[in-house]
């Protein structure tokens, strides 16, 4: 068909006030067009929410209305504002009901040809003026644009789960996308109380282009039976302080929509981070697709529920696990940061605690760092006089390791230099008494290394606590193929006992956290070498998209550019993945000596400290 043939009207001059998209047709009734339907009809708009099923019809005005009344009990809105929203909402089965629409927001299944009926569909039922717009998250805009007789009002419109608490949508335009149709949902976004961010038509735009290779690899993790679904999801929460664990939130995605962007991804990139896991062609061939069908990586108490329920696979209570060792004495080997917060967390927790360093200086002057951190606490009302100098009591400074000769447990925090933890545990070795457990802080070392180093490697452990110690609640514990079941068992009930959350995992690099957070760090750092998008509009996406604390160059500058670096080549020499390489432009910047706000600048300039 021709679709400028004469028969085909002229599309009149689109107003780029928001004002004039007063009615709202919705096509798909699942989670995410139910909720759209929610925000549009809360901002003033006449919503007619469209599906072919009268039961997922039923079920969007039934959630609509239990999410007003929350949001009436809560305060947010009155009775009468509720009432009105969902009076401003109609459903029906029949598309020719979004006849009159000024915006049509197409939700439906991640499938092109789906999307492609709807949209031919619709081009013989709306007007001319109206703007179509589609949810995808992975496949092309322009493609739907470049089949559709008006492909100067079709663009794409990305909100995010859930999307009445979702700050960011993704307004995607094709090259043949109207920039009048663009300001206008642009304002429309704005008034809906979102965070709209312009992005160019590629799989997964900007933050779904991040967030999909890490969710991805998190489930080729679980499938490879290195730590289970719960220890991963705990590390990423934990560690990197996320609204929900990866597996989890392939759930709540849905893994059959997650597979779908995934092969987009790697349509587009060739990356075999994106390259779907096996587990997911698996559970979704199964139809076992997450929270919508009552079972995917976790099972769930019905269809459509959040509240998960056991299953075969959920931890024991009692755990099983073989008795530890006793511990009393802890002795903490270091002086910097870590060493000292490490120190604290053990002596807060009650036990005696030795703090050697290289010198006797430099120990008092880590457990000066300790006084500080707890009078900042008993000045904010968290700690008591008392307890704060019971604490100091307990710890004891010593300018070498001989020191630790009665300790329980010795934990090193010194340099990430292989070298250097090698020859402190070769001295432990002769120094500690037998029994007692030697643990390493590396994060990115192998600890059997460390371990080959001593004639007791089943007394050794690696025990990964995130900085700042005494806030994050993670530790990996990491046990090596010669780690003794009893060592492994104490670090746990240590962990326990001073309010950790230990995580078990393999000894590789990166252990959990690591080796998912510097991959989708080293993929933000090659979306901007590429030009796809800038450091604060991908910095953004992910703290409003993604519901991060932190966007990845924030992060990044934080972390020390070299530090990540350091960890991005281990994680490279390890897997010889070439979509783990380094990007050029992080190399370029710490060969510059741009390495963060220790330095004044890295991906950003920051005020010297």
């Amino acid at each position: 068909m021709d679709r400028t043939s004469a028969s085909s009207p002229e599309p009149s001059p689109l107003s780029p006030l928001s004002s004039s998209l007063k009615t709202v047709a919705v096509i798909g009734l699942g989670t995410m067009g139910t909720g759209i339907s929610e925000v549009l009809a809360r901002s003033g708009r006449d919503v007619v929410g469209i599906d072919v099923a009268d039961s997922a019809a039923a079920r969007a005005t039934a959630v609509l209305g239990a999410a007003l009344d929350r949001a009436v009990a809560r305060g947010r809105i009155t009775e009468e504002q509720g009432r009105q929203a969902l009076a401003r909402f109609r459903t029906s089965t029949d598309l020719r009901d979004a006849a009159d629409a000024d915006l049509v927001i197409e939700v439906v299944p991640e499938n092109y040809a789906l999307k492609h009926e709807v949209f031919t569909a619709l081009d013989a039922i709306v007007r001319p003026t109206t703007i179509l717009a589609t949810g995808t998250n992975a496949l092309s805009v322009t493609r739907l644009a470049a089949d559709s007789a008006r492909p100067e009002r079709v663009l794409g419109l990305h909100f995010f789960h859930p999307v009445p608490a979702m700050q960011l949508v993704e307004v995607v335009s094709s090259v043949l996308t109207a920039p009048t149709a663009v300001t206008a949902v642009t304002e429309l976004a704005q008034e809906l109380g979102k965070e709209p961010l312009r992005a160019a038509d590629r799989p997964g735009f900007i933050a779904d282009g991040l967030l999909f290779g890490y969710l991805n690899q998190a489930a080729a993790m679980y499938e490879s039976h290195y730590a289970s679904r719960e220890d991963i999801d705990a590390a990423m929460r934990l560690g990197c302080g996320l609204p929900m664990g990866p597996l989890a939130l392939l759930d709540m995605i849905g893994i059959d929509t997650a597979r779908t962007v995934l092969e987009e991804l790697y349509a587009a990139s060739g990356d075999r981070l994106h390259a779907p896991a096996p587990v997911l062609k698996q559970l979704a061939a199964a139809g076992l697709t997450g929270r919508k069908a009552g079972r995917g990586f976790y099972t769930y108490e019905a269809p459509g529920s959040e509240v998960v329920a056991a299953d075969a696979l959920t931890p024991a209570a009692a755990g099983g696990r073989a008795a530890g060792r006793e511990v009393r004495t802890v002795g903490v080997a270091g002086s910097g940061t870590m060493a000292s917060g490490i120190a604290e967390v053990f002596a807060k927790a009650g036990y005696r605690v030795v703090l050697a360093a290289r010198s006797m200086e430099k120990a008092e002057a880590a457990k000066e760092r300790i006084a500080g951190s707890l009078a900042r606490q008993v000045a904010k009302g968290r700690l008591t006089p008392e307890r704060r100098e019971a604490v100091l009591a307990a710890v004891t400074p010593a300018g070498s390791l001989e020191s630790f000769a009665e300790v329980d447990l010795a934990v090193e925090a010194v340099a990430e230099d292989l070298a250097v933890k090698r020859e402190l545990f070769a001295t432990l070795d002769k120094i500690c008494k037998p029994g007692a457990v030697l643990a390493t802080t590396t994060s990115s070392l192998p600890v059997v290394a460390c371990a080959r180093a001593t004639s007791r490697p089943e007394d050794v452990v690696g025990m990964h606590f995130f900085n700042p110690a005494p806030a994050m609640k993670l530790v990996e514990v990491v046990r090596t193929v010669l780690t003794a079941d009893d060592a492994h068992a104490t670090v746990h009930a240590v962990c326990e006992r001073i309010g950790k959350h230990p995580v078990d995992c393999g000894d590789r690099a990166g252990f959990i956290v690591n080796a998912l957070l510097f991959p989708y760090l080293n993929s933000a750092v090659k979306m901007v070498q590429e030009h796809y998008a800038s450091l604060d509009e991908i910095d953004e996406a992910m703290k409003l998209g993604g519901g991060y604390p932190m966007g990845p160059f924030q992060l990044l500058d934080v972390v020390g550019l070299d530090v990540s670096l350091a960890i991005e080549q281990a994680l490279y020499q390890e897997f010889r993945d070439p979509g783990l390489a380094p990007a050029p432009l992080l190399e370029h910047l710490v060969a510059a000596g741009c390495l963060g706000r220790k330095t004044g600048r890295g991906f950003r300039e920051h005020a010297r400290a």
